[in-house]
């Protein structure tokens, strides 16, 4: 079964689809019932109901009234001429990805296409897992966002496999540079200067920055954000840069915040790497008993549900996310056709600022 961080019913949709796939279960056999499947995976009968009504939707199973759920005679095809699309993400279920990933699979559903999805939990060794399961699936294309995509690659023997068996593929929110294939990202270094920038025509001067630096996406909002601190002619104070990796996202931040809003020299601004940091921060600043936007002004990024979710909306910086998903289908869909990814170029989104109660004057 898939890792934790994968939803349920999405666990168990893959497993049904690789016993289809293999052969386990030919053409009009009936399948296991739902309570012997949800013994056999420990899940609730709800569960198991919910993936077998999507499986009957897309096609693959069948229900006879009284008797119970069979496989259906599409499953007789040659492996080749399944359409079965691969997408790997570093999480599925949180965040923004729900949003990428029903975007993509709304476009590729409404072609004909099923949807076979992965997660890495922003793992190396688990994206390694998630490669060599995809592999051994006959997927026509992937959708990949790469995991922490600036510590490098030890995965690149995996991805010229891919070029090697003529898969096409294009990654999502980053790419490994050495790759040679499309990439739908967010100009992330726009995105840190307009926030810096943004803060700086209100009035800030000391404006702190927390950023996650083992993806790309974080070194380019730091960039931008120091590029805003330059030209705006704001003196550049390096202990107000917190960079920190995903295994310290709970604690690195949160405790420089602490320690950065308790000193004299208070910062009067924060730019976070995302929202869900942004929320975090949140919860320091009301412990020191500052008011955000009176004390203290605070942008995200990405304008996730979450920036709406808390008493304080958020100001943010906007992601594409549904119409990435779609956009990253629709784009894999014609280097398919066309078998060149050559024909395939980059698609950069440039984020908008999307202002709310979070910011104000000094």
């Amino acid at each position: 079964m898939a890792d934790k961080t994968t939803p349920k019913y999405v666990q168990l949709k893959q497993e049904i689809m690789q016993w289809l796939n293999s052969g386990k279960f030919k053409a009009n056999e009936q399948m296991p019932s739902e309570h012997e499947i949800a013994g056999m995976f420990r899940m609730s009968r709800q569960t198991v109901r919910q993936t077998l009504g999507e499986l009957e939707k897309e096609g693959w199973l069948y229900r006879v009234q009284g008797r119970g759920t069979f496989v259906s005679d599409t499953q007789t095809k040659p492996v080749h001429d399944m359409l079965l699309i691969g997408m790997m993400t570093t999480y599925i279920s949180d965040y923004i990805f729900p949003h990428i990933v029903r975007g993509a699979e709304s476009l590729l559903r409404s072609k004909g296409y099923n949807l076979m999805l992965s997660s890495t939990d922003n793992d190396k060794a688990k994206e390694t897992e998630s490669l060599r399961l995809l592999l051994g699936q006959p997927v026509r294309g992937l959708i990949i966002e790469p995991t922490k995509s600036a510590q490098g690659n030890p995965n690149l023997p995996l991805y010229l496999s891919l070029q090697a068996k003529n898969i096409p593929f294009l990654m999502i929110n980053e790419r490994y540079p050495e790759l040679d294939c499309p990439c739908l990202r967010v100009d992330d270094e726009v995105g840190g200067y307009r926030a810096a920038s943004r803060l700086i025509q209100l009035g800030h001067r000391r404006i702190a920055g927390f950023f996650k630096t083992d993806d790309l996406q974080g070194t380019r909002r730091l960039k931008g954000f120091v590029r805003a601190l330059r030209e705006g002619g704001l003196p550049f104070h390096p202990d107000t840069v917190i960079p920190y990796a995903t295994e310290e996202k709970a604690t690195k931040p949160f405790e420089a915040a602490l320690s950065m809003l308790a000193g004299e020299e208070r910062p009067t601004a924060l730019v976070c790497y995302n929202d869900e940091l942004a929320v975090h921060l949140l919860e320091a600043v009301r412990r020191l008993g500052l008011s955000v936007p009176g004390d203290l002004s605070v942008i995200g990024f990405d304008d996730s549900p979450l920036a709406t979710a808390t008493e304080v909306k958020l100001t943010t910086l906007a992601h594409p996310k549904t119409k990435m998903g779609e956009d990253a289908a629709r784009l894999l869909l014609q280097m398919i056709d066309k078998r060149d990814a050559a024909h395939a170029g980059d698609i950069v989104y440039t984020p908008e600022l999307v202002e709310r109660d979070s910011t104000g004057a000094v």
